[in-house]
């Protein structure tokens, strides 16, 4: 029963989140769920739980996985897809204040773990995991300094579960839990109203061994606070230790401040950037790649080509051009269909399918529908339009499979289909077994799982079949010029045209102009940091784009003139082994930014990363593959052949 809620429910916010990436309206710019709320003197704010996360494990967990604090019924608030996704599981809390109204050591409740519970809270101290906590919305946040010394702060998302101590005079280290949280609520307050808004959500946590006589579960008391004032005493500062049957009691206190900042801007502290100079240098870097390259290929261009091109028309004989080297010789056999040509449409197909997703989600993100704020939009707007997309795949692959003479469409379409979400679902479906066997709650569930094959199976599948009607239906490209009934010979190659060689070399560049963004995307990821620059990732990959057409152009122009018509596969390896150095890069990063120590985090990420550079790869080697056909195309297309 509780399964087929849980699957009604997430097929309900799928159709949800559909509804508000198709339409948007013109009179407000303010996103669903993100609008402002005002909130009265004495109005209740209620706080909500999120995950517990850690980035030495990577594995989040429920809040009430650990003995916390319990309200008397648990509500899971409303998740999109992208939320579950990200293993977000936001609940209600025993939280609750009153707007503007003060309140001081507010006894919660009193655990007293058993065996299982000391076990669990010491597991996550030593994995050093935070607690996520939201009031409107907002993260709550423990503040920190900024690393260059500047005045403004910076904030850590959540607190930590707990740390590490001895005490004095004993070098025998004990666990120690942050029992009580000191909560401040920034609010901007409207002059001609008494109404705000929460523009801040921050917290210190600290350890406190409460102590008592007599336990009233009307209107408890502790020693360790004043009666009168309900501060906590100074000196009572003996921090709580997690121990088998030693009894923890709950408390918080929360404050109120007036702020200057605005609603609109209250997500720029999470947002600041330490190291602000490095995407310009960034882009630089990335433009100094394309701009060389540029070069290059404007010199072949301009010179070689256009000299060739002249040539070729003015020789009179056919002895002429016999005597003739370079990439004229092969015209007979440059268009002739490589092996596995079916497969290359496939490839080609849904390449096409992740650039299209690729590209409207980050003008979706440039235009702000994605930020931070909208939690799980951006993991929600992907898998969407991945969806959607399909029809172009269908279309880019079929059209290509009947330029290569193929018959047998509804195969190669199948196959469109199915490959590449096949491999990804494979792999993603094993990583969440070995997940869901550490109780993770970024395990994702059955319903999400069935909604997510009925978005393939349901709508995704249709549009590939749609869209390849479209592209068999469409008059086949025709080739500029003749192919041979027998195959040429190819020359010895030079070692540096060897196809490995040239392949691995290709893919240089274009990993060079992103890497440094890479870092920050690796970041956001696995070291729970907001990602919102999409202005200057829409730059890098504009970029990429450039450098993947340019270096791949470059390399079969070279090919061609060593007289190596195979160019169909090399052109689309060329630039898909950029995610070779993607994937070589990722396991430097895990070695050196990463403290994964546990074999299931470790597989977990590199599980991840080999799903991210497989799609890069065919991202990639699609741009490459278009870039070198429009060229090839037009070079032939210049020259007189009898």
């Amino acid at each position: 029963m509780g399964k087929s809620k849980s699957r009604r429910t997430t097929v309900l916010v799928l159709i949800v989140n559909l509804l508000l990436l198709t339409t948007t309206t013109v009179n407000s710019f303010y996103l669903p769920g993100v609008a402002p709320r005002d909130f009265q003197t004495g109005d209740s704010l209620f706080v909500k739980v999120n995950k517990l996360s850690s980035i030495k494990t990577q594995l989040p967990y429920d809040y009430y996985y650990l003995n916390y604090c319990k309200p008397t019924k648990i509500e899971n608030s409303a998740e999109n897809l992208g939320e579950v996704l990200r293993g977000d599981r936001i609940e209600n809390s025993v939280y609750v204040f009153k707007m503007r109204e003060e309140q001081s050591c507010t006894l919660v409740c009193r655990q007293k773990p058993d065996a299982e519970s000391a076990k669990n809270f010491k597991e996550k101290i030593d994995d050093e995991y935070r607690v996520n906590m939201i009031l409107d919305n907002l993260p709550v946040a423990v503040l920190g300094q900024r690393r260059d010394g500047s005045p403004s702060p910076t904030y850590k998302h959540g607190f930590l579960v707990g740390f590490k101590g001895n005490y004095q005079g004993s070098e025998e280290k004990k666990y120690f839990i942050n029992n009580h949280l000191s909560f401040r609520v920034m609010y901007h307050q409207d002059p001609e109203t008494d109404s705000a808004r929460i523009v801040g959500f921050e917290v210190t946590p600290n350890s406190i061994k409460h102590e008592y006589k007599e336990w009233d579960d009307k209107n408890p008391q502790v020693s360790t606070c004043n009666r009168d004032t309900k501060n906590l005493i100074p000196g009572s500062t003996v921090p709580q230790e997690v121990e088998t049957g030693k009894e923890i009691v709950f408390s918080y206190d929360v404050t109120f401040k007036e702020s200057d900042v605005k609603w609109a801007f209250r997500w720029d502290t999470y947002l600041l950037m330490n190291d602000d100079q490095i995407h310009w240098f960034s882009i630089i870097n990335s433009l100094m790649i394309v701009l060389f390259l540029s070069g290059m290929i404007a010199m072949i261009m301009m010179r070689t080509l256009y000299r060739d091109i002249a040539n070729y028309n003015q020789l009179d004989t056919q002895d002429e051009a016999q005597e003739e080297t370079g990439w004229k010789l092969v015209h007979g056999d440059v268009f002739r269909p490589p092996i596995n040509s079916g497969l290359l449409c496939v490839y080609v197909g849904t390449g096409v399918q992740i650039f299209g997703m690729t590209l409207v989600t980050m003008i979706f993100a440039m235009l702000g529908f994605l930020s931070p704020s909208n939690r799980g939009g951006l993991m929600t707007a992907m898998v969407l339009l991945w969806v959607f997309m399909g029809l172009f795949a269908g279309y880019s692959s079929a059209h290509l499979y009947k330029m290569f003479k193929g018959t047998d469409w509804k195969r190669n379409t199948l196959k469109t289909a199915f490959m590449f979400p096949g491999i990804l679902f494979t792999i993603f479906f094993v990583l969440n077994v070995i997940i869901w066997g550490e109780q993770s709650s970024g395990a994702v569930p059955f319903g999400t799982m069935f909604a997510l094959v009925c978005l393939w199976f349901g709508i995704s599948v249709p549009l590939v079949f749609v869209g390849s009607y479209l592209g068999f239906k469409k008059s086949a490209i025709e080739d500029p010029v003749k192919t041979n009934k027998i195959p040429r010979q190819i020359p010895e190659q030079a070692w540096y045209m060897q196809p490995v060689f040239s392949i691995l070399i290709g893919g240089i560049l274009p990993f060079g102009a992103v890497f440094i963004e890479l870092f920050f995307i690796l970041s956001s990821i696995w070291l729970n940091q907001f990602y919102y620059i999409f202005g200057f990732l829409f730059i890098v990959f504009v970029i990429l784009l450039i450098t993947c057409a340019e270096i791949t152009i470059v390399l079969c122009y070279f090919q061609l003139c060593s007289e190596d018509y195979h160019w169909w596969w090399r052109s689309y390896l060329t630039a898909g082994s950029s995610a070779v150095y993607l994937f070589l890069y990722s396991i430097f990063y895990f070695l050196t930014k990463l403290e994964i120590t546990k074999l299931v985090s470790g597989i977990f990420y590199f599980g991840y990363m080999i799903i991210i550079s497989y799609a890069f790869f065919v991202l990639t080697g699609t741009i490459g593959f278009y870039a070198c056909f429009w060229f090839v195309r037009k070079i032939y297309s210049s020259v007189k052949i009898d």
